[in-house]
């Protein structure tokens, strides 16, 4: 068994507190993580984490942890209401509108210039390029 296997293998929780799983060694006993439920149409709801999966970069010697939770007592996930839908369709429009311009495109401004590309760099776009 390797070191990083030993180190995620703690199916007693006396190490974590909860009981913990190597990557893709979780026992399939009704136990699923938050993405898993999505994809179900379910949500934890409320309820303790039930077990963990844990994985190593042995190159970085960072440690990634998946909750897990159970799908029995997961509810069903909460509908979208139309003040929600508004709410997101105005987040949206506000990522898509520069703010130094003023124009709404049909893509999400870069977040790393803060700004659309033509007013981040006008000097690139009014020159003629040179071949």
């Amino acid at each position: 068994m390797s070191a990083a296997f030993g180190k995620c293998f703690d199916p007693t929780g006396a190490r974590y507190g909860v009981p913990t799983y190597p990557w893709r060694y979780a026992p399939d006993d009704n136990l699923a993580t938050r993405r898993q439920l999505r994809a179900l149409g379910l949500r934890p709801g409320g309820q303790p984490v039930q077990a963990q999966v844990m994985r190593v970069n042995r190159r970085a010697g960072n440690v990634r942890v998946a909750y897990l939770y159970r799908i029995d007592l997961a509810k069903p996930v909460r509908p979208m209401t139309s003040r929600k839908w508004g709410a997101l369709a105005l987040a949206m429009l506000a990522r898509r509108t520069c703010p130094k311009c003023q124009i709404t495109y049909s893509y999400c401004m870069p977040r790393s210039l803060g700004m659309c590309v033509l007013c981040a760099f006008p000097d690139d776009c009014t020159s003629p390029r040179s071949s």
